[in-house]
């Protein structure tokens, strides 16, 4: 089954960190470029960052660049977004995607909030 898994979110205070991972299984995970998407109440979906099949290139959206970092271990199926300085703004659902195939995973909550 193609299938994408996140876990790691939760509820933190503004200038905390949390780290969300991205587990893949059922296709070729090292031959694909990763996405991080994430939806905030009430808005559409938004991009935060896209990674290289190899891991040596990274784009970021301008609002999380220099917080965020995407990272993957090939060898582990697995792709993380380690988030510094979160804002009550970075709250949403934070999504991992594959493009080929197209799948998303089931999204995990990130709260930030004093």
């Amino acid at each position: 089954e193609v299938q994408l898994v996140e876990s790691g979110g939760g509820m933190v205070q503004p200038g905390g960190s949390l780290l969300l991972s991205c587990t893949a299984s059922g296709f070729n995970f090292g031959a694909n470029v990763m996405t991080w998407v994430r939806q905030a109440p009430g808005k559409g979906p938004e991009w935060v960052g896209t990674i290289g099949a190899d891991g040596d290139l990274a784009n970021y959206a301008d609002s999380v660049k220099g917080r965020f970092t995407m990272s993957r271990d090939n060898g582990k199926n697995s792709f993380d977004l380690q988030m510094n300085n979160l804002q009550p703004e970075d709250t949403a659902v934070y999504f991992c995607r594959a493009l080929t195939p197209d799948v998303w995973g089931q999204g995990t909550q990130v709260t930030v909030s004093s």
